[in-house]
């Protein structure tokens, strides 16, 4: 295949090229070296997303008699792994890595901020960093949040992640601000909204000094552990869906599923050979 048609199709669509090296793959009687490293890249969604798309351009290819029209439906989409959540903190990691935060700087106080917020209402980073001001309400202990697709929802604050809003609010921000006008809740050095890149990078280094031992931890980490701490604890799952904006259930269903170590408590608690006395035949 000539190599200008590929960069020019990985330029302009992934999946067009995607289209390309799949119909050379079938056509050679095999997968070609590009395609599978470019297959094996992707993660499962992703990879499902090029293959729809690839699909109708390979439709578009048949009806103009470039390749044969079952070709398409030959390409099926990939199952995605069903996997538990894997960075998930304990309660007790997270109050950890929270009290590792130093606080004696402006950004300090300000991260510590930032993260107790993302672990108390199940944030998202943009969801964060997108916030001004006036969406949090302090006599409501309550926040307007706007998800994807520009849709809102307003999200309780807990009591300490509340706390050190109003702290940061009335002691660090006004120090860091450097246009009166300016709307963004967390801002940077520079005195705007803090970029997502620069949160990123800024939890990444938090998790740095932890000493928690765990391999991966990131913004959205504390989502995660926010969801999976309600559902532990015993809460609706409609109202966890509602907290983090999710339009399903399903989205939900990898926190459902239970650690072996709650199984091993409720198989404990629950199944009745556990209460037989010990040695009882």
């Amino acid at each position: 295949m000539n190599l200008r048609v590929l960069a020019f199709c990985w330029k302009m669509d992934k999946s067009a090229l995607l289209a390309l090296l799949y119909f050379r793959s079938v056509t050679q009687r095999g997968f070609s070296p590009p395609f599978a490293a470019y297959l094996l890249a992707m993660k499962a969604q992703t990879l499902n997303i090029h293959i729809i798309n690839a699909r109708g351009f390979l439709d578009h290819l048949a009806m103009r008699g470039l390749v044969p029209a079952p070709l398409s439906s030959a390409l099926e989409c990939v199952k995605a792994p069903s996997l538990l959540p894997q960075s998930a903190l304990t309660h007790a990691q997270v109050r950890k890595f929270l009290g590792s935060i130093r606080t004696v700087t402006p950004e300090g106080f300000r991260n510590r901020a930032m993260i107790e917020l993302l672990y108390s209402s199940g944030l998202r980073a943009a969801e964060l960093l997108g916030l001004d001001v006036g969406d949090i309400d302090f006599d409501q202990a309550t926040a307007i949040v706007t998800g994807k697709g520009s849709k809102q929802r307003v999200v309780p604050i807990g009591r300490t992640a509340l706390r050190c809003l109003e702290n940061y609010l009335k002691a660090v921000r006004p120090f860091m601000t450097r246009n009166p006008s300016e709307t963004a809740l967390f801002l940077n050095k520079q005195g705007v909204r803090l970029h997502y890149n620069a949160f990123c990078q800024i939890v990444t280094d938090c998790a740095h000094g932890t000493g928690l031992g765990v391999a991966h931890i990131t913004a959205h980490t504390f989502r995660r552990s926010c969801a999976t701490e309600l559902l532990r604890g015993g809460a609706n799952m409609y109202h966890v869906k509602d907290l983090l904006g999710h339009e399903s259930l399903n989205t939900l269903k990898h926190y459902a599923k239970l650690t072996i170590i709650d199984l091993k408590k409720t198989h404990g608690k629950c199944h009745p050979r556990e209460k037989d006395s010990c040695g009882e035949t």
